[in-house]
């Protein structure tokens, strides 16, 4: 795994290695760490390994490389094999061994070289050589001056040299500065892909914390649950800001393209890499809603039972989104009652369509009318405030396991996790960089069925609609604010 932890420069200068509070030590070469005594940095310490890691300098910047040592080395939490510095990091040998903080050092700056640019723009041309308009008017120009220069005094020929080698320079450095702007805005994108992804895997640890706070020492827990928040209140100011430098959400950009992309980001997706045609697709499950009453009649039907107050609130109090209310208006309408038609695994009831042997996992009783598909006044799953409750425990493990703080893989494997999509969600790395439904799409889309692939745009497209129903059509305001 090839981690770059900052942005890139063209060469790389001496790079500074500093431990704790000790002076910092500077190397021009490549070096090694690690315990034994001949490595230019020796740390005695237990996580390290004799021959723990090779520092390297390379076009780019520096590359930490682990050795194979028995406790590895960690950037940002997670253990890497290498890491690319390119200006400043911290990385720890071992998960709970010593920090180094690395920073590279500006490689001097090359001089400038007039000659290459006089003798691009003012020496002869060679026979059938093809060069662009700017360089052609300037020689042009230049042969001009030339002409004159013969009868013209000294200090004419001086300003008129300076002033056609000036209109070069200027040229050049308005190229420059074009360029420079283009890689910044790219470094920019990448720090908030980084942080993005960041917040996502601390989203794992809060909800995989919650959990644990309700089954072991609840004190503890939330405790660290608040640490965690805190940590990561922080990281959305940081990636809030570096939207608004990107203009992502820009005022330009129509109302529907932006409600897309906040519903994509609460859902868990980054904005920064939705597929092209995400966008096309969830208007179009969109202008499927508008053909038809049933998100009025659901909402309406919601609103009348209290759903509208009663399924957001169970879902904030385990931090999940309050969008996925509309996961049970696809699964059922609203109706408590309903009852799916009979699987392998049997028939699938209630609000949230729960499957006998899901429920039993999460505490609903079963009732005698189980193997029937019609109500039963026996079974917990027709009981909506119960069934809600085991709903939402379900949706937060898999939001923190299979899904890896993925709203939309929820979904999926909400919709059909033992089938054919659980398989391909666990078959991709276990990080929410690599593990969420913008792979998914890339790399399975023809394996995805057809009706996991409706489920999820079903309930995108209806929580788009849902955070402002007027825009679309409906004549009312959002079901979720009133609650």
């Amino acid at each position: 795994m090839d981690v770059r932890a900052t942005g890139t420069s063209v060469s790389a200068g001496p790079i500074e290695v500093r431990i704790g509070e000790e002076q910092p030590r500077v190397f021009a070469a490549a070096f090694h760490i690690g315990r034994a005594a001949e490595c230019e940095v020796a740390i005695p310490n237990s996580y390290v390994s004799r021959m723990h890691a090779r520092v390297a300098p390379e076009a780019g910047g520096w590359r930490v490389t682990d050795l194979n040592s028995s406790n590895g080395i960690f950037w940002r939490g997670n253990r890497v094999a290498e890491v690319l510095i390119a200006a400043s990091e911290v990385v720890r040998l071992g998960i709970e061994g010593p920090e180094l903080a690395f920073r590279v050092q500006e490689p001097p700056k090359p001089a400038s070289d007039m000659e290459a640019y006089v003798k691009r723009y003012f020496q002869e041309p060679a026979e059938g050589e093809a060069v662009g308009e700017h360089t052609r008017y300037i020689r042009m120009a230049y042969a001009q001056v030339q002409s004159q220069q013969k009868q013209a005094h000294t200090k004419q020929k001086r300003i008129l040299f300076g002033a056609i080698g000036g209109l070069a320079l200027i040229g050049l450095m308005v190229g420059l500065y074009a360029l420079r702007l283009q890689r910044e805005a790219q470094h920019q994108r990448e720090l908030a892909r980084n942080i993005f992804y960041a917040m996502k895997s601390l989203d794992v640890e809060i909800a995989t914390a919650e959990q644990a706070a309700m089954t072991a020492d609840p004190a503890k827990g939330q405790a660290t649950v608040a640490r965690y928040e805190g940590r990561r209140r922080e990281m959305q100011q940081n990636y809030d800001q570096f939207l608004a430098t990107l203009h992502i959400y820009d005022a330009k950009s129509t109302e529907q393209h932006r409600l897309i992309l906040r519903v994509a980001r609460i859902f868990g997706e980054c904005e920064l890499d939705m597929p092209p045609d995400f966008e096309n697709e969830v208007m179009r499950y969109i202008k499927m809603w508008q053909s038809t009453g049933r998100f009025a009649r659901d909402v309406q039907a919601a609103r009348d039972k209290g759903y509208t107050r009663t399924i957001p609130d169970a879902l904030l109090s385990r931090g999940l989104p309050v969008q996925f209310f509309y996961l049970a208006m696809q699964e059922s309408d609203f109706d408590p009652y309903r009852s799916g038609p009979l699987t392998r695994k049997g028939y699938a009831k209630g609000m949230w369509q729960f499957i006998p042997e899901t429920a039993v996992k999460y505490g609903l009783h079963l009732g005698p009318l189980v193997d029937l598909g019609r109500a039963d006044p026996g079974d917990e799953r027709d009981h909506a405030e119960k069934a809600t409750d085991a709903a939402t425990r379900y949706i937060q493990t898999l939001y923190s396991t299979d899904a890896q703080a993925s709203g939309l893989l929820v979904m999926a494997c909400y919709n059909w996790g033992e089938g054919q999509v659980l398989p391909l969600v666990r078959g991709m790395p276990a990080n929410p960089r690599e593990r969420n439904f913008w792979k998914l799409l890339a790399n399975h889309r023809d394996q995805i069925p057809k009706e996991t692939y409706d489920y999820v745009f079903y309930i995108t497209s209806a929580a788009v609609i849902g955070e402002n129903p007027r825009l679309f059509g409906f004549d009312f305001d959002n079901p979720l604010e009133a609650r």
